[in-house]
């Protein structure tokens, strides 16, 4: 019989063994505890209660008695010491407790014992069993139950390193995932494991289709800077550098092929993860996108030599017609001098424009540009440009064309001129062999709109979303001789936004182009819907 009894515990232990480590969650585990340990010392109720950081004792599962009655239970989990001998430990108060709770439940409980579910010397909660017949307790029933105490806590020590686990992975996961930086994690094959979002956006792969792959067939380079990339460093040795304490990092810079089409620029620092023994576990990628960087870079350069071009020639041009009129030998008449006075004007004015456009960019960049607000003639404007631009061409005719009744704008009138210079004086220079420039009006429910166009050379579509960026222009060599810093329509675009506005461009190569902002009408403003000139 004794035979029998020890045979059914160990095949309770050995069931509970094989529900830890088939991972079946906590609840399940506890539940399986405390059958088997009810039912091997012949117990009608029992629980099993847990620590919470605050020192209180939380029931986490029971059997015996209905859900209902959880509240009485409760009252035995006052007391408890933080002993963890099973031998020893003991809840003062507890058959009393039990007698109280019997009496007000009607439930037939009359005998109790608790062990303590340990963690080396860690108290993390208790098991009950409670008799409603019989003998009390035995030392017997007590090592009996001791296993199963231990056993359980085995499973809420597991439950715990694996929900810590779990809460560490999802925080990497949100890091990597939330990541500005492309982020990319290879086996030893270099075969890819882990891909975030930020890298799909660079690469134009999705994380689905990119893990699996290897490092080669995602990370395809139009051109590299460095000498060295993955495949080549790994056929050199790479990591093994790492492995005698260089801290080195592989850095690896170029322009990347997308998926997509087109190319992204990227320095992507490759980091191994070695075991303890040295041995290659992962490779961490860190890919980051420099585009922005390298048009920094390309602005600058773009910069000094524009601008030193730009200011060299009218200064070049100043000096020389000085010296000519203050040579002694020479005496000017009244002509001359007019003439030479002219250039020397003419160039200075030239001078003061770029000047005044780079304090004006250099206030955009700080967000500076000085604005005012009145009420604005947009047509009296248009007018105006007209007028000044006229006298400077025999080749173009610029006509000026809006609806009746077309509505004032609220803006700084200054401002909104410079916006009509800068694309009237770009409509001329595009269009070196002459046509018309047109100006119009258009009205809508909720906005105006000036458009300037031109009959001149266009604009290639892969160029129209870069003619607003500063220092660009568009390279064609017939106007490239006309000047200027490429800051025109930069400048315009930055005025127009601050009026809270948009600026685009309609263009077609060989046909001309056509320029055109809008400007937000004022809410008191009621004009015609729809009212416009073609």
């Amino acid at each position: 019989m004794l035979s029998s009894y020890w045979i059914r515990q160990r095949e309770y232990l050995l069931e509970i063994s094989r529900a830890l480590t088939a991972q079946l969650d906590l609840d399940t585990v506890l539940s399986k505890v405390l059958q088997a340990a009810t039912e091997l010392i012949g117990g009608q109720g029992a629980l099993i209660a847990l620590r919470e950081p605050d020192g209180r004792f939380i029931i986490r599962v029971s059997r015996g008695y209905p859900p209902r009655l959880q509240e009485y239970f409760t009252r035995l989990l006052t007391d408890i010491p933080n002993q963890v001998d099973p031998f020893q430990f003991r809840i003062p108060g507890l058959e009393t407790k039990l007698r109280e709770i019997a009496f007000q439940t009607g439930l037939p409980f009359s005998q109790i014992v608790a062990l303590p579910m340990r963690i080396g010397d860690e108290l993390i909660g208790v098991l009950l069993v409670m008799r409603a017949y019989g003998t009390a307790f035995s030392m017997d029933d007590r090592r009996i139950l001791a296993s199963f105490a231990d056993q359980a806590a085995i499973a809420v020590h597991n439950a715990q390193l694996y929900q810590h686990l779990a809460q560490e992975k999802r925080r990497l996961d949100a890091i990597l995932e939330s990541s500005a930086d492309g982020v990319m994690i290879l086996d030893p094959g270099q075969r890819i494991t882990v891909f975030n979002r930020a890298l799909a956006e660079i690469t134009g792969w999705s994380a689905a289709e990119a893990i699996g792959r290897h490092h080669d067939e995602v990370i395809v380079w139009a051109r590299r800077d460095t000498e060295m990339d993955l495949s080549r460093a790994t056929a050199g040795g790479w990591p093994l550098a790492q492995r005698r304490g260089s801290k080195t990092a592989l850095y690896v810079e170029g322009d990347l092929r997308r998926r997509t089409g087109g190319v992204v620029s990227v320095g992507i620092t490759y980091a191994p993860l070695l075991d303890r023994e040295g041995k290659l576990v992962n490779i961490v990628a860190n890919v980051r996108d420099i585009t922005r960087f390298r048009e920094a870079d390309r602005l600058k350069s773009t910069f000094v030599s524009v601008v030193s071009h730009e200011l060299k020639t009218p200064v070049a041009t100043i000096l020389g017609y000085a010296e000519t009129l203050a040579r002694p030998d020479a005496a000017w008449d009244s002509e001359t001098v007019r003439e030479l006075a002219g250039v020397i004007q003419e160039e200075a004015q030239r001078l003061d424009r770029l000047i005044t456009d780079l304090l004006d960019a250099s206030r955009i960049q700080a967000r500076a540009l000085p604005m005012k607000e009145e009420e604005v003639d947009l047509e009296m404007l248009a007018q105006r440009v007209a007028q000044r631009f006229q006298p400077q061409t025999d080749r173009h005719e610029i006509t000026v064309r809006f609806p009746p009744d077309f509505p004032t704008v609220r803006g700084d009138p200054l401002r909104l001129e410079q916006v009509l210079n800068n694309l009237v004086s770009n409509a001329i220079k595009y269009s070196p062999e002459g046509g018309k420039v047109r100006i119009r009006g258009h009205v809508r429910p909720d906005e105006v709109i000036v458009t300037v166009s031109d009959e001149g050379i266009g604009i290639p579509p892969t160029e129209q979303g870069r003619v607003f960026d500063p220092f660009y222009r568009v390279d064609e060599g017939p106007v490239r001789q006309a000047g200027g810093v490429g800051l025109g329509l930069y400048l315009a675009r930055a005025i127009v936004e601050a009026h809270g506005g948009r600026i685009w461009v309609e263009s077609e190569p060989g046909k001309g182009s056509t320029f055109a902002f809008s400007l937000p009408r004022p809410t008191y403003e009621l004009a015609p819907a729809g009212s416009q000139v073609s």
